[in-house]
């Protein structure tokens, strides 16, 4: 069968920034670069209900998602609860669905399901792959190294410091451990020479970044503070540019968008806090460890060893199209 046009593929999100992330991403790995993105606007109760099938679901989601019902794409690509159940209404209209992310459900109400081994799903249809689907390869680095040629200046090595949030997977870090952890780094960095790049997230606690610049204050660089805790709009977050340019990169333990993109990249990864997590995250932190693919900041000065990418989206995308007869 061949693979249908750019336009009859919809990516269809909650709008969060990792939904979106990971749908785009595997839409443009299986060839739909320019797939038409629907937000999705949950009405109740059916956003409470999701992905369950209610009566009168087929209004959950505001007049764009219903023009999509009326004419649905040949394939859709949802990520998300909410996504899970828009992407069951279109398979009940006739289009193709794959869904991103564990549905707590039954996977047979969908063609493909994608999710983490560390969700432990399985299923006929299921695909699964260590940590998240993410565009970073080496195409996307040498896009944003360009772009980011300002960087070019700075000192290295340049260490990249991705900060997400509190979790109930990290139980124990907290603040007073991320400053003793921000100190360390901020020593290591006076020792040896360098520059810090950081990045916070919308979910960095306020302390969190009153951390950061506390203990990083006299360190060369850049500190790019999410929207709400920047004070005003700030510039366009450079977080591309500082994986690209980065001869390490030092991550939270939290969030598996981050470490699965920066375990993408061909530089070391130091974990804060690895040691605390705990339940299906440590999962797939134990499967980071076997692979080598991320150390404990402790390691930060030592010599690294070659460091091979982990890149899943590509392998993923194969073989999503060739279960749904489109490779």
């Amino acid at each position: 069968m061949e693979r249908p046009p750019t336009d009859t593929c919809l990516v269809i999100t909650d709008g969060r920034a990792g939904n979106v992330r990971q749908a785009r991403a595997l839409a443009a790995a299986m060839g739909f670069q320019d797939a038409p993105h629907l937000t999705l606007v949950p009405h109740r109760p059916w956003r409470w209900l999701a992905p369950r099938i209610a009566p009168g679901c087929t209004m959950a989601f505001g007049r764009d998602f219903t023009r999509a019902l009326d004419a649905p794409p040949a394939l859709a690509i949802g990520c998300g609860r909410q996504a899970a159940l828009a992407t069951r209404l279109l398979r009940a209209r006739g289009a193709r669905v794959v869904q991103v992310l564990d549905p707590r459900m039954p996977s047979s109400h969908w063609d493909v399901v994608v999710a983490p081994e560390h969700d432990g799903l399985a299923g006929d249809n299921v695909v699964t792959l260590v940590g998240s689907l993410n565009p970073v390869d080496d195409a996307w680095l040498a896009e944003a190294h360009a772009s980011f040629s300002i960087l070019s200046p700075l000192a290295q090595p340049r260490v990249a410091l991705l900060v997400g949030g509190e979790s109930d997977y990290v139980p124990g870090y907290d603040g007073t451990a991320l400053a003793r952890d921000l100190h360390r780094l901020a020593d290591a960095l006076r020792r040896d020479g360098g520059t810090l790049l950081a990045t916070t997230s919308r979910r960095t606690p306020v302390a969190w970044c009153d951390a950061l610049r506390t203990h990083s204050r006299d360190i060369a660089g850049l500190r790019w503070f999410a929207p709400s805790h920047a004070g005003l709009d700030d510039a366009e977050n450079p977080y591309p540019g500082l994986l690209a340019w980065a001869d390490r990169v030092v991550c939270t333990a939290d969030s598996v968008n981050m470490l699965s993109e920066a375990c993408a990249t061909r530089v070391p990864v130091h974990v804060l806090g690895g040691d605390r997590v705990r339940g299906r995250l440590q999962q797939f932190h134990a499967a980071l460890q076997a692979r080598g693919r991320v150390q404990a900041l402790a390691d930060l000065g030592a010599p690294g060893a070659p460091v091979e990418p982990l890149r899943e989206t590509g392998r993923v995308a194969g073989e999503v199209l060739a279960r749904l007869d489109l490779a």
